[in-house]
């Protein structure tokens, strides 16, 4: 399996990110900057980590989406690559149009760092398959934007087509329905605000995250 993580300046958890997918594949991840205008031939999964991409200048994650790198990266998907975003990778998702709705200010306007427990919703897609429905897992947060909004219409239409992955047992910064991780129609890419990559290894204290880089790579070694 290939991969490759998308640096931008102002990224913090590229290198988190590179090391929980090495752990689950065996491969260093190709670092690949933001200027680049090509994903390597062969690359299976994209890594769009968080960070703090351009400052936050403008709104969370829509300098980043503007990046050379970012319309290679949705030809990529469009070709059924898997991909990524992770905290300010979902909101460069959804900035780049990959995942529809926005990522908002907090609830109160407060940064959130902690632990936060989260419902899996969907454990049918590649990203998810090492967890069951319904079952609780702990991931950390870290952002100030991460209140997930879309209008009703298209979170009905995510209800119905199982594309909530997870949702915050305790909503922490506001988000619609709860809503913490999506998918796209096609089910090859998911955004979350909370951070698996640092709940992937035992010095962590947490390893609840280090399934999804697991199920995630045996899926696509798998496909492949």
């Amino acid at each position: 399996m290939k991969s490759a993580v998308i640096v931008f300046p102002g990224s913090n958890c590229d290198r988190d990110l590179a090391v929980a997918i090495e752990q689950a594949s065996g491969t260093k991840p190709i670092m690949l900057w933001h200027r680049e205008t090509e994903i390597p031939a062969g690359v299976d999964l994209i890594g769009v980590p968080g960070g703090f991409s351009y400052g936050d200048y403008l709104r969370s994650g829509a300098m980043a989406s503007r990046s050379p790198v970012m319309a290679a990266v949705r030809d990529a998907a469009a070709r059924g690559a898997f991909v990524l975003g992770i905290c300010n990778g979902f909101q460069v998702l959804t900035e780049s149009g990959l995942l529809p709705g926005a990522l908002m200010r907090n609830a109160g306007i407060h940064f959130v760092c902690r632990d936060v427990p989260l419902t899996v919703e969907n454990s049918q897609s590649t990203f998810t398959a090492r967890y069951a429905k319904g079952e609780q897992v702990v991931f950390p947060v870290a952002h100030h934007d991460g209140n997930y909004f879309a209008d009703e219409a298209t979170l009905d239409r995510l209800e119905g087509e199982g594309r909530v992955a997870f949702r915050y047992a305790e909503n922490v910064n506001g988000s619609a329905r709860n809503i913490a991780g999506i998918l796209n129609e096609t089910g090859n890419v998911l955004g979350l605000m909370p951070h698996p990559e640092r709940a992937s290894e035992p010095a962590h204290g947490n390893t609840d995250g280090a399934r999804m880089f697991a199920g995630l790579v045996e899926g696509l070694m798998t496909a492949a």
